[in-house]
């Protein structure tokens, strides 16, 4: 093999054939500070787009804005989250990467760096009742038009749970909403003294420091009782719900000032499901009234599935009023059902800025009622018989 007369270490001649042009004097350092320069913006667009394209395959960190920026993820994080001075060109590069690698940054993580968590918490008594879901949506909402996130316990209808579960939120949330709360006041006494923002949501405790947003239950139930005696039933039952249940006991006081207008309102101890309306149906047929109002819808459902399957007619032989108006789709009856509605979105809607407003250090303590509509639909009528 011939070997290249041309020594390695020879510089290659210049590719027209023409030597070089020497520098002029003074533009050497100018020159090699325009490089300098040069390379340090291809070395941060560079890393943007190689941090870029494997953000294709994994979540974009604070650490690959740190790398495309040129600078510690300490800075990237003040200049993200105002939390120190920074530098203006150190803050225009940071930025630069940000928008360039489509980084999200994580606002739990913000939320911290200012002393907060970042999100809210929800404690409901029960998720399978299509009630609190809805309720849940408009929280949701209003918490991410605020930056937060919300987190949700549920006590599954166990009062002596509530009091630790609301502690539990209370550790890890900037304001906490209880719906529908069973503890004693007692137990809400000591959460109100915590010094942290906590919103009732249908539970109204006087003399509680706690601000509230609640349903006018009682005007609701006085509603059904109007719709009823204009039917003509004089005799009605109540299947009860939850027994520490608010909302239970203002559907109760509605009923007991009912007996000024001649209706006398047997009260059965029931629940909260249809499955607990369906067992107690044999109770409504023997107690010989004319009309059942329900806690909720679910409750109604279930009784008139056992009042139809023991050949009584709804609502010719017996009225089935339920509270709440809840839609389920895939059952017909939910939609013919008489019923009090209320707005549960809008329910949801005012506790979430009641929240934010008492977090803000500027919440009104005056509690917040929503009204209730009576929905006349298919399963209310006159008595079959006359009870004049």
């Amino acid at each position: 093999m011939t070997e290249n007369p041309r020594s390695s270490a020879e510089p290659d001649p210049p590719r027209d054939g023409m030597p070089e042009k020497p520098e002029p004097p003074g533009t050497a350092s100018a020159s090699a500070a325009a490089s300098t320069a040069a390379a340090a913006s291809a070395s941060v667009m560079a890393s943007a787009s190689v941090a870029k394209k494997g953000a294709r395959q994994r979540r974009v960190t604070i650490t690959d804005v740190g790398t495309a920026a040129g600078v510690s993820t300490s800075t990237v994080s003040r200049v993200l989250n105002g939390t120190a001075r920074v530098d203006p060109e150190l803050a225009r590069r940071v930025q630069d990467a940000v928008a360039e690698l489509g980084y999200r940054p994580n606002a739990a993580a913000q939320g911290l760096a200012r002393g907060e968590a970042g999100a809210i918490g929800v404690l409901v008594p029960d998720l399978s009742n299509p009630y609190f879901p809805d309720v849940l949506k408009s929280v949701s909402a209003v918490a991410r038009s605020n930056g937060r996130r919300v987190m949700v316990m549920e006590s599954d209808e166990d009062a002596t749970s509530e009091h630790e579960l609301a502690e539990d939120l209370m550790r890890c949330c900037d304001g906490v909403l209880l719906c529908s709360p069973r503890m004693n006041r007692a137990e809400l006494v000591d959460l109100s003294m915590r010094g942290h923002p906590v919103v009732l949501v249908n539970r109204i405790v006087p003399g509680l420091s706690l601000p509230s947003v609640s349903v006018d239950f009682y005007g609701g139930m006085t509603l059904v009782c109007g719709h009823l005696t204009q039917l003509g039933h004089r005799r009605v039952a109540y299947l009860s719900g939850p027994e520490a249940s608010w909302a239970n006991a203002e559907r109760i006081r509605a009923f007991d000032a009912a007996a000024a207008f001649g209706v006398d309102v047997t009260v059965i101890p029931c629940g909260h499901t249809a499955r607990h309306g369906y067992a107690a149906a044999d109770a409504v047929r023997d107690s010989g009234v004319t009309a059942v109002v329900a806690y909720n819808d679910l409750v109604a459902l279930g009784a008139v599935t056992a009042l139809e399957e023991s050949g009584l007619r709804v609502p010719e032989d017996m009225s089935v009023i339920g509270c709440d108006d809840i839609s389920l789709d895939d059952l017909p009856s939910s939609r013919r059902l008489t019923t009090a509605s209320l707005a549960r979105d809008e329910l949801g809607r005012q506790a979430a800025q009641t929240l934010e407003a008492l977090m803000a250090a500027n919440g009104d303590t005056e509690p917040r009622v929503i009204p209730m509509e009576l929905r006349v639909r298919h399963t209310s009528a006159p008595p079959a018989v006359s009870t004049h």
